[in-house]
């Protein structure tokens, strides 16, 4: 396992524990998926099911910009394609989000971050850099 996946994991763990301390009693610890990377930023997608929604969302704060997708009902989407443009236009990072949950690490600056499903493409402006910011789609 890859040793940020571990800190992630732990510092998931610590938080709910803190929050919910009933989920200390858990049989079987979350594991996180692996971060990605792609030229000067890293991501990694996830929260399918409710463990791993839980650990994806308590890690949020620890990651320059957290992307959320879901339908407009409310219901969680995956498999979303999104492209992250720099204030340059060039791309910053591209991928297809495997769950509702997107952590991303990209250097302080602004961007534009570009999500598409199902015919349907939105996009918003971010500028990363004075803490932790969400990018919430609704298709």
């Amino acid at each position: 396992m890859h040793a940020f996946s571990r800190t992630l994991l732990r510092a998931a763990a610590l938080c709910a524990c803190a929050t919910a301390p009933w989920l200390a009693q858990a049989q079987t610890p979350v594991v996180a998926p692996a971060m990605k990377v792609q030229d000067a930023g890293r991501y990694v997608c996830g929260g399918v099911g409710s463990d791993e929604s839980v650990a994806m969302r308590a890690a949020m704060k620890d990651h320059p910009l957290s992307l959320l997708f879901a339908r407009a009902s409310g219901a969680y989407l995956a498999d979303v394609d999104v492209m992250v443009k720099d204030d340059k236009g060039g791309t910053a990072l591209a991928m297809r989000a495997s769950g509702p949950v997107c952590l991303v690490d990209l250097p302080a600056g602004r961007y534009t971050v570009e999500a598409a499903s199902e015919g349907v493409t939105k996009s918003q402006a971010v500028t990363l850099g004075a803490g932790p910011k969400t990018a919430d789609f609704r298709f």
